[in-house]
């Protein structure tokens, strides 16, 4: 049989998240179940902290189990690099069949770091995209949770959609009210995730799967939607919420989502360099970067782009540009990082710069501006 030529389409890898006790398991449940979801793979930690020992069928070896479903899942014992290239060496051997990836963080985890890993490893890179990061919300802790641990405020503010569980074990009226709040909550972390209501039926495989940067149906690029620009500009001034009048040093007032935009075609050393000094200067409190970049030497082939704090991945170069709006559009999500300290560097190297602010040759000529490789 002779196997087919050219580099094998990549496998979309989705992210499942969220704090300890949030549902993460019962969601994972239900989605194997779904028949659009059928020959996928699963990463857990361990069989039995999750529940699925119910429908196992049979082993395919030693901490990979096939579901009755049709689904692998296999256990995380280990480095995460070396369970993804086990699940490929399985795929390319013809051990297994699956054609997207779940992969399930422990309940206490920052998404960085699995992000990353699909993100810089040399044969990964190749072998997977990101597909999107679903965080999981307890509708009865999760306000509590937000208070008081910043990885769940991390976990929601990098989400592409929002889960949110446990609303129907809320009756009361004043509980209800506290869903609203929630939900107002939030939505201004993270403006351009969907929130879906678990117990609603809304968290089906359709509306949490396919929303990355390519349509799942017509592998074509959907930016619009995976960019979601216009929600972080339509979003309210920080601090504006009602919720900020309660604390004002809650985790929620470290997060910020702006977007960074040009009219006008942007030379390709000139925005490398922009986003080099970005990541030297601010990597770890850039939680998330996507975007459209209408390049000066190729205006009429955009450059997409994507980072999860100091890692780029590898910029895409689509063949046209799928809308009317040919505008340069960056969307920045972070932490401790107000749009104050991000934009004057990006006019700087847009040679926009206002009369009180550096221009590209004064930061350029600073011996104390680092510049470094994309793994700085």
């Amino acid at each position: 049989m002779t196997r087919p030529q050219g580099p094998a389409e990549p496998i979309p890898l989705t992210v499942l998240t969220g704090f300890l006790g949030a549902g993460k398991t019962s969601l994972l449940n239900r989605l194997i179940h779904d028949p659009a979801l059928a020959e996928t793979a699963v990463i857990i930690n361990e069989f039995g902290e999750i529940g699925l020992d119910h429908l196992l069928v049979k082993p395919v070896r030693e901490g990979v189990v096939l579901l009755q479903s049709g689904c692998l899942c296999c256990t995380l014992r280990g480095d995460l690099v070396e369970a993804l290239e086990q699940l490929l060496r399985d795929l390319d051997n013809g051990r297994a069949v699956f054609r997207r990836i779940i992969l399930e963080t422990t309940g206490l985890a920052d998404p960085a770091p699995v992000l990353q890993t699909a993100m810089v490893h040399p044969y990964l890179v190749q072998r997977f995209r990101l597909d999107g990061v679903i965080t999981v919300v307890d509708a009865a802790n999760g306000a509590a949770t937000l208070d008081q641990h910043m990885e769940s405020v991390k976990q929601v503010a990098v989400a592409d959609r929002i889960v949110l569980t446990k609303t129907d074990l809320l009756g009361a009226t004043e509980r209800q009210q506290a869903v609203k709040e929630l939900q107002a909550r939030l939505g201004a972390l993270n403006p351009a995730a969907p929130i879906l209501d678990a117990a609603a039926g809304e968290a089906t495989a359709r509306n949490l799967i396919g929303c990355g940067l390519f349509d799942p149906e017509h592998k074509i690029p959907d930016v619009k939607r995976w960019l979601a620009a216009e929600a972080y500009a339509a979003r309210a001034p920080h601090g504006s919420h009602e919720h900020n009048t309660h604390d004002r040093n809650r985790h929620d007032e470290r997060i910020r989502a702006f977007t960074l935009t040009s009219d006008v075609p942007i030379p390709a050393a000139s925005f490398e360099m922009f986003i080099d000094l970005l990541r030297s200067l601010h990597g770890p409190k850039l939680l998330r970067l996507k975007g459209i970049v209408k390049i000066a030497e190729e205006p009429e082939r955009p450059l997409v782009i994507h980072g999860v704090q100091h890692v780029l991945h590898p910029p895409v170069r689509l063949e046209r540009w799928p809308d009317d709006d040919q505008r340069t559009r960056v969307v920045l999500i972070t932490r401790d990082l107000r749009e104050g300290e991000v934009s004057p560097l990006f006019d700087a190297f847009l040679n926009r710069s206002a009369p009180d602010q550096p221009d590209r040759a004064a930061l350029l000529d600073n011996p104390l501006i680092p510049f470094g490789g994309r793994d700085r």
